[in-house]
């Protein structure tokens, strides 16, 4: 009785944390925040391209469009730089409300001047626009990451924080897509966009009342230490590591350019002197990767070769003596350090691994942006019947595909968990194949399943179900699929890294994927999109080749581990 008691009186101590927790300022404005990042997330990323369908705006030039979302696959670039420089007369606001007020009120004014642009007539305004747009969203995200970790205490829990971050997410997501969408429909595209503005305004003066955080004494005098063992005898040396920060950041920089200036060419030319997309993807896009993922990758093993080595490496402590000497060690700690460490612990078996996490999510990433002049273009479907379809139901899909996803990591494992998700996230794209030519098949096996008869009780009908069946089950894969690939990224990653090679990881998901879109937007322009999706159908295979390989070399790991554990045990 007493242990029943005692347990109880657990339970309860824990509800009253949860209840007090959810009382406290920082949750209701971290459920703000978390609003605040979802909602250009959806509008730039996602609806816009409903809104360049209605406009008419070839596909081809969507596919270039579309490059603006290479500001979240290298958001992690700058990351570093937000926590140490400030914003002219709005630092006195704390070092991360000055980033996310600018941030929100930024994005507030792009949405609302967008409201008065025509996309197809000034489409080169339009982009720079909705590029600086997307260039601001992602910082907001890196900043307000930061300040949601600064401000948890013992009553606003960082575990409660995350979650309520996630909900405004996801109501972001809904009103940025199924609401935005009924109300183009009744009151158009300026209307939406403009009412939305307004919010990301309103938010952005609400911020300026938001709680912060600065970074403890203790948490700084930590940071500090840490930079101090870059410079301890035995450390590679300062002028090594420059040298090697500096030409990453020019790979970087160049792969950069290179695409901003791809952009403005395709953007601002009439589509018969456009450049060629599917000769920029071929030529450019490897050289592309080589220059911002493998040279970085093999330059960061090379590194941490000689340190091993023992070369170029100091052989007396060497402290910084100015801010150049400080910001080289933390631009050398955020972006060459976590990747130099993954190299040197994976070896050669990194490639692989690269390849997997460039690849495996490329199905959805690549063909995420024609979604909608699919539904709405090609198929002809209204907004309100894709918002039910998409935002509504495809959510609920997803969700359901996130937590067979959980169950499926328990039950059979995280590696054939992986494989299967990748096989059938590929096997999806069949789906659309067949609504390309007319939805025959899925309109059967809706019939068969009673699907359709479900959807008739709330007032879909037969055109309509075949949709929402064929969204429902590629989202219940991607979910699937994207749990799976949560749980491989985080055994992947060192401990002592984690929070930087996981977002080092994840933005190089999107990397192939948004490259590739230009050069898909052309094939839908010349082949339709049947072919195009027969073709994602193959390269998904790709990433299944590649999870079976890494499952065989995981597999082989565990059992030399095994091994070696059996030799270290005392003989009987």
């Amino acid at each position: 009785m007493a242990e029943t008691s005692a347990a109880d009186q657990s339970r309860l101590s824990r509800w009253m944390v949860l209840l007090g927790s959810l009382r406290q300022p920082k949750t209701g404005y971290m459920l703000i925040f978390g609003f605040a990042s979802g909602l250009p997330y959806a509008l730039l990323l996602g609806t816009l391209y409903a809104w360049l369908t209605d406009a008419e705006v070839d596909v081809e030039t969507m596919g270039v469009f579309s490059l603006i979302g290479l500001a979240y696959a290298f958001k992690f670039l700058w990351s570093p730089a937000l926590d140490r420089v400030d914003v002219p007369l709005l630092n006195r606001l704390g070092k991360r409300k000055q980033w996310i007020v600018t941030a929100q009120l930024l994005l507030g004014a792009i949405l609302v001047i967008l409201s008065f642009l025509d996309p197809l007539s000034s489409l080169g305004l339009f982009s720079l626009l909705a590029g600086i747009g997307a260039f601001a969203s992602a910082t907001q995200d890196v900043v307000v990451d930061a300040w949601r970790v600064d401000v948890a205490d013992e009553k606003a829990t960082i575990d409660i924080l995350s979650t309520v971050y996630q909900m405004g997410y996801r109501i972001a997501a809904l009103i940025g897509g199924a609401l935005a969408l009924f109300m183009a429909e009744r009151m158009g595209w300026p209307a939406v966009y403009a009412s939305m503005g307004g919010i990301l305004l309103a938010v952005g003066f609400l911020g300026l009342f938001a709680p912060d955080a600065e970074r403890s004494e203790q948490a700084m005098s930590d940071e500090r230490a840490d930079l101090a063992t870059l410079r301890e005898a035995g450390q590679l040396e300062p002028k090594v590591r420059a040298w090697a920060l500096g030409a990453v950041a020019l790979l970087w920089g160049w792969a950069l350019v290179t695409v901003l200036i791809f952009m403005v060419r395709s953007l601002n030319s009439d589509p018969e002197l456009r450049p060629d997309s599917t000769a920029f993807v071929s030529q450019m896009g490897p050289l592309i990767v080589v220059a911002t993922v493998v040279v970085p990758g093999l330059i960061a093993g090379w590194l941490e070769a000689m340190r091993k080595r023992g070369r170029y490496v100091l052989k007396h402590t060497a402290p910084s003596k100015d801010g150049f000497d400080t910001a080289l060690d933390h631009g050398y700690r955020a972006l060459i350090l976590p990747l130099a460490e993954i190299i040197g612990r994976l070896k050669w078996a990194a490639v692989l691994v690269i390849a997997l996490v460039l690849t495996y999510r490329i199905t959805d990433a690549i063909w995420g942006s024609f979604a909608y002049p699919f539904y709405l273009g090609e198929l002809e479907y209204t907004k309100d019947e894709v918002a039910i379809a998409s935002k509504f139901f495809g959510v609920g899909a997803l969700l359901l595909g996130l937590a067979l996803g959980g169950a499926l990591l328990t039950v059979i494992g995280r590696m054939m968990t992986l494989t299967l998700g990748a096989l059938i996230a590929a096997l999806t794209n069949l789906l659309y194949a067949d609504l390309a030519i007319g939805g025959e098949r899925m309109q059967v096996a809706s019939d068969m399943t009673g699907f359709t008869w479900l959807t008739s009780l709330f007032g879909a009908d037969e055109r309509l179900s075949k949709l929402m069946l064929t969204i429902g089950m590629e989202n219940i894969a991607v979910g699937i699929a994207g749990a799976a690939f949560v749980a491989y990224l985080s055994s992947i990653v060192a401990k002592g890294y984690s929070a930087v090679q996981y977002a080092l990881l994840s933005s190089l998901t999107l990397l192939v994927g948004t490259l590739g879109r230009p050069a898909l937007g052309q094939m839908i322009e010349e082949r339709g999109y049947y072919d195009v999706f027969i073709l994602t159908t193959l390269i998904g295979l790709f990433a299944v080749v590649l999870c079976l390989i890494e499952w065989v070399r995981q597999a082989r790991l565990g059992k030399e581990a095994g091994v070696v554990a059996g030799e270290a045990q005392p003989a009987e």
